[in-house]
C-alpha cells in the first residue's frame, strides 16, 4: 500500500489490486521533487481528495513486483470450475442473428483450427479500444457507409471506432547533470541490482519504465489547488542513452540518436516528459478488410486541434521552470542543447522550436480510448449504453477502455479495472447474482 498518512476515503487494503510506491528511488527524483515544491507546487497524495500538485509515483505494484490484471485477477481465481483461459486463440466473428439481432456466441481460431462457443445468455468484448471495435465491425456492427466498403452485411448502424483518444507527450526535453546520480543499464542489471530484485524484489529494477515522479498540473488555472489538471509532466531516472536499442522502440532513427543522444552517452542524463492529459484531437479505427488476421488502419489523428500542441508547449515551459529551481541546479542540471535537425531552423529554446520539437519527437503512452463509446441513446456517436450493452444488439456488452466518452486525466489502466469491476457488478445484477459490496 502506499505509506500513510493519506485519506483512508480513497485508499483501502482489501480490493484486488496492489498499488505502492516502487522500493527505489534515485537522488535525482528526489531533487525533482523537491525543486517541484521550490516552485511552489503541493506535495499530494494524487489519488487522494486533490490531484493537482507533486508526488513520487503510485504504482500496480505489490512486494516490489508488478501487479499485472492476470496476476491481481485472475491467479487467485485459477482454479474455479468455471474459470477457462485458452491461449493461443483468436475470436474471428461474434455470432448475431440477423433477424433478431441477438447475439448467439463466438468463432475462434485455436492451433489453425476454428470453434464455436454458444452462449445462453451474453457475449462480453473486451479486446481494448483497438481490437473490440475491429472484431464489432467484423462482425456487422459498425458504420454503415465502412462496413459496406469492406464487403460486410451491416446489423446495427453505429460509430464503432470513432472517437479514438489518447496521451501524446513531447520527448524533447532530455537533461545532463554533473553528478553520477542517473540510472544507466549496466548499473541496473548488474549482477547484485538482479540478485536484489529475484531475492528480495528491490532495487532498480523495481522502476517501471524507470519512472519516478509525476507532476498533475492546470495550466488554465495555476493557483487552483483542486483544479482539472491538463498537463502531466513524468520525470525518467535515465533518458534515451540507457539501453542500446530502447531508442529504435520509440522510432528513433540511427541518425537522430547520433546527432542527438550519442554525444552524451558517456555522461548522465535524464529525460522529462511534459504529456498532454485532454486532448480535443480525435482519432478513428477503421478495417483495413474484413480477414481477422490483418491489423486495423489506426488514425491517432495527434494535434488536429492547435490548442493540443499549445498545451504541451506550455508543459514544456512548466518543465523549464521546475529545472532552474535550486534543488536540481545543485546537481548542475542543464538542458541538453543539441537541436533537432528537423527544427534547426527555429531559434533553439523558443515556442517556434518546441512545437516543432513536439511534433517530430511525439510519443504516446499507449492509453487508446473511446472507440466504442458509451453514451444515452440520444448521443449519435454512442455504441453502448450506461450499461454498457450495445446498442440494436441483443446480449452483447463491452467492457473495456473503449467505452470511455472522455479520457481520463490519469494513466488509464486503473480507471479500466474499474470499468472491469462495475460491468461485472451490473452483469451480475442484471441476471440476479449476488453482488458483494465492499
Amino acid at each position: 500500500m502506499v505509506p500513510e498518512p493519506y485519506n483512508e476515503s480513497y485508499h483501502n487494503h482489501d480490493g484486488y489490486l496492489g498499488v505502492s510506491y516502487t522500493p527505489f528511488k534515485t537522488r535525482v527524483a528526489d531533487a525533482i521533487l523537491e525543486s517541484s515544491i521550490q516552485y511552489g507546487l503541493k506535495h499530494v497524495d494524487y489519488n487522494g481528495p486533490t490531484q493537482v500538485g507533486v508526488s513520487r509515483f503510485q504504482v500496480s505494484m505489490k512486494n516490489g513486483v508488478r501487479e499485472s490484471s492476470s496476476r491481481a485477477y485472475l491467479h487467485s481465481i485459477r482454479n474455479r470450475h468455471n474459470f477457462h483461459i485458452r491461449k493461443g486463440s483468436m475470436v474471428t466473428k461474434i455470432l448475431i442473428d440477423p433477424q433478431t439481432k441477438t447475439t448467439e456466441g463466438v468463432e475462434f481460431v485455436s492451433d489453425g483450427h476454428k470453434y464455436v462457443v454458444r452462449v445462453s445468455k451474453e457475449v462480453i468484448v473486451s479486446a481494448g479500444a483497438i481490437n473490440s471495435p475491429q472484431l464489432l465491425m467484423l462482425s456487422g456492427v459498425g458504420p454503415k457507409k465502412h462496413l459496406a466498403e469492406m464487403g460486410i452485411p451491416l446489423l446495427a448502424n453505429l460509430k464503432v471506432g470513432y472517437n479514438l483518444m489518447d496521451h501524446i507527450s513531447s520527448g524533447s526535453l532530455t537533461f545532463v547533470i554533473d553528478k553520477p546520480y542517473t540510472l544507466n543499464f549496466e548499473q541496473a542489471t548488474s549482477l547484485q541490482n538482479l540478485k536484489q530484485y529475484f531475492n528480495h524484489h528491490t532495487g532498480p529494477i523495481t522502476a517501471p519504465n524507470m519512472c519516478e515522479v509525476v507532476v498533475f498540473y492546470d495550466l488554465k488555472n495555476p493557483t487552483d489547488l483542486d483544479g482539472y489538471p491538463d498537463i502531466e509532466i513524468i520525470t525518467f531516472a535515465t533518458s534515451f542513452v540507457f539501453f542500446p536499442v530502447a531508442y529504435k522502440s520509440l522510432g528513433i532513427t540511427d541518425q537522430l540518436y547520433d546527432t542527438i543522444w550519442k554525444p552524451i552517452e558517456n555522461g548522465h542524463s535524464f529525460v522529462i516528459m511534459p504529456m498532454l492529459l485532454r486532448p480535443k484531437s480525435r482519432g478513428r479505427i477503421i478495417l483495413r478488410n474484413k480477414d481477422y488476421k490483418s491489423k486495423p488502419r489506426i488514425f491517432p489523428n495527434y494535434f488536429a486541434v492547435q490548442e493540443d500542441l499549445d498545451t504541451l508547449v506550455a508543459g514544456v515551459r512548466l518543465v523549464l521552470n521546475i529545472t532552474k529551481q535550486p534543488a536540481l541546479l545543485k546537481l548542475g542540471t542543464k538542458l541538453h542543447d543539441i537541436p533537432l535537425p528537423q527544427c534547426a531552423r527555429f531559434h533553439f529554446g523558443s515556442d517556434q522550436y518546441f512545437e516543432c520539437a513536439t511534433r517530430v519527437l511525439s510519443l504516446n503512452f499507449f492509453h487508446y480510448s473511446g472507440t466504442c463509446k458509451m453514451g444515452p441513446r440520444t448521443d449519435k456517436r454512442a455504441v453502448v449504453d450506461p450499461r454498457l450493452k450495445v446498442y440494436g444488439i441483443k446480449g452483447l456488452r463491452v467492457i473495456d477502455a473503449s467505452v470511455m466518452p472522455e479520457i481520463p486525466a490519469a494513466h488509464t489502466n486503473s480507471p479500466t479495472y474499474m470499468i472491469a469491476e462495475k460491468g461485472a457488478d451490473m452483469i451480475k445484477e442484471d441476471w440476479s447474482f449476488p453482488v458483494e459490496r465492499s
